[in-house]
């Protein structure tokens, strides 16, 4: 097995784990401070990715495609001041911005979120901002060495320790008020960040081949040469980057403000998108950890072929990765749009936010698909395409939401469609500009053929729900309904051999029963 296949498993198997682990946060925190604690959980969130994306510089990225390819030639110095140069730079970033948080939140809080409310929530989670800083070059260090395990381990390592905090926080806090409940749930994700951080330290400290301290700040002084290496990938990475934050920073701003020019309450428009950022949108977001592994070990798998001039394996991996993305998301969507009312009432106890999954569901398809498309231009040196791609994407996203949300005849659900307008901008532009770089077909039909099984999927999980919702608890009949759709659906792809036969072969003791099933 290839490295990019195995760090792909690795990466997919522990963003599972934590993805449910996540889910099981999301849960604990609806039911303990309800739409609204979970609103102003959402609307400070955003100004926490901001400041990390700005401190990281998008060395992350710059790092998993520069040690890629100076592991290729065998250069372990060059490796050394790479990472030498990217903790420098991170980390007095952070010095600078972390303060910065700080001294901001109360202005941020009043009068752009238009919800005082946020201030603490702002407060609890800046800390975070070196430690997710540091942790970030370490893991881009891994993957830039195809060794996915500490990336993967780190990641369950954060979300089980959030979830051992969040409940206990929460409830300590909710006496005092929602706010501090809130601010309870940001800083047990600023916890498990640091023992995560604790973890690749301990990680690299065993496996590392060379001695970091030795020489540190000679590396620092000579790393000239490479700090403008990395700023090559990094700028156009950061600027694509700082785009999606921005976006998302002034989102909760514009659907707030939107929202009031369309006459509805602070405080109902705090709920309105705490069911839409906090209930919908992590379960439409569910197959993203699937796309997220495979975009990381796209970049150093595609850096290497490209490195090669091997455009042939470049179209190959692509392809492998859209087409499985294509078919988790699938799954994902007809779950989701078929089951939205009752999902939301098992997991939260309320049916806010089913609307916006049924709105949004079908076109996540083209969602799934952007991130592995973007490391594919990161990979071929078109991260300045990505950043042009992003910054059109999320004016169009604004612009849609600012003219649906103000009108009382869409309010919240403008901000729903805008979301999905942009993110379908963006995936279109991508993948116009890969197809200007590299040669690729479409395989028409497979997505027709995936399409119908996504509707008799569909159709088997929505009768199943009527026959047994009578009869059984409403979480049995949608477990029940889940596992008749999920069964359906996989027997039908590899029934029509939607996952290739060679494919299938390769997974452990069931690989070679099942490929007698596939009809090609």
């Amino acid at each position: 097995m290839s490295k990019f296949l195995r760090g792909t498993i690795i990466l997919l198997v522990a963003g599972l784990v934590t993805r449910v682990l996540g889910f099981i946060n999301r849960i604990v925190i609806a039911r303990c401070i309800g739409e609204e604690g979970v609103g102003l959980y959402m609307m400070a969130f955003p100004t926490l990715i901001l400041v990390i994306t700005v401190t990281q510089l998008g060395l992350p990225v710059a790092i998993s495609k520069n040690v890629a390819e100076a592991e290729a030639r065998g250069d372990m110095k060059k490796i050394k001041q790479i990472l030498v140069v990217s903790l420098t730079t991170t980390f007095i970033l952070s010095l600078i911005f972390t303060p910065a948080l700080f001294l901001l939140a109360p202005y941020l809080s009043e009068t752009l979120f238009t919800d005082p409310r946020t201030h603490l929530p702002l407060l609890a989670i800046a800390p975070i901002v070196p430690v997710v800083a540091l942790s970030s070059v370490l893991r881009g260090y891994f993957q830039g060495r195809q060794n996915m395990k500490p990336s993967a381990i780190s990641q369950v390592i954060e979300q089980s320790a959030r979830i051992t905090l969040i409940a206990v926080l929460t409830s300590m806090f909710m006496p005092y008020g929602v706010e501090y409940a809130a601010a309870g749930a940001m800083f047990a994700s600023v916890i498990g960040e640091l023992l995560s951080l604790i973890y690749l330290m301990a990680s690299f400290k065993l496996k590392k081949q060379f001695r970091l301290r030795k020489k540190f700040f000679h590396h620092v002084h000579e790393g000239k040469t490479t700090f403008h290496e990395l700023m090559g990938v990094a700028l156009p990475t950061l600027g694509s980057r700082m785009i999606g934050s921005i976006a998302w920073f002034f989102e909760p701003i514009v659907v707030a403000h939107s929202l009031s020019i369309a006459g509805v309450a602070a405080i109902t428009a705090t709920k309105q998108y705490g069911a839409l950022t906090g209930f919908a949108m992590p379960l439409l977001l569910l197959p993203s950890f699937i796309t997220l592994s495979l975009s990381t070990s796209l970049v150093p798998a595609i850096s290497e072929a490209n490195s090669q001039k091997n455009h042939k394996l470049i179209e190959y991996r692509l392809q492998q990765a859209l087409r499985f993305a294509f078919l988790t998301g699938g799954l994902s969507v007809v779950i989701l749009y078929v089951l939205a009312e009752p999902l939301m009432e098992v997991m939260y106890g309320s049916s806010s936010g089913a609307y916006f999954i049924q709105i949004m569901a079908p076109f996540f398809l083209f969602y799934y698909y952007q991130g592995p498309l973007q490391a594919t231009l990161q990979a071929l040196d078109l991260a300045r395409a990505a950043m042009i791609n992003s910054l059109f994407g999320a004016i169009v996203k604004t612009a849609v939401i600012f003219l649906l949300a103000s009108q009382p005849s869409f309010g919240i659900k403008g901000a729903a469609l805008g979301i999905v307008v942009g993110f379908l901008v963006v995936t279109l532009l991508h993948f116009a500009t890969v197809l200007k770089k590299i040669s690729f077909s479409f395989y028409i039909w497979d997505y027709v053929t995936t399409f119908v099984i996504m509707g008799v999927s569909g159709w088997a999980g929505l009768w199943s729900y009527n026959f047994f919702k009578e009869d059984l608890p409403l979480f049995l009949t949608v477990i029940v309904s889940a596992i008749v759709i999920s069964l359906c659906y996989l027997l039908l792809i590899v029934t029509f051999g939607q996952i290739k036969k060679d494919e299938i072969i390769r997974i452990p003791i069931i690989g070679q029963p099942l490929s007698k099933l596939v009809l090609r």
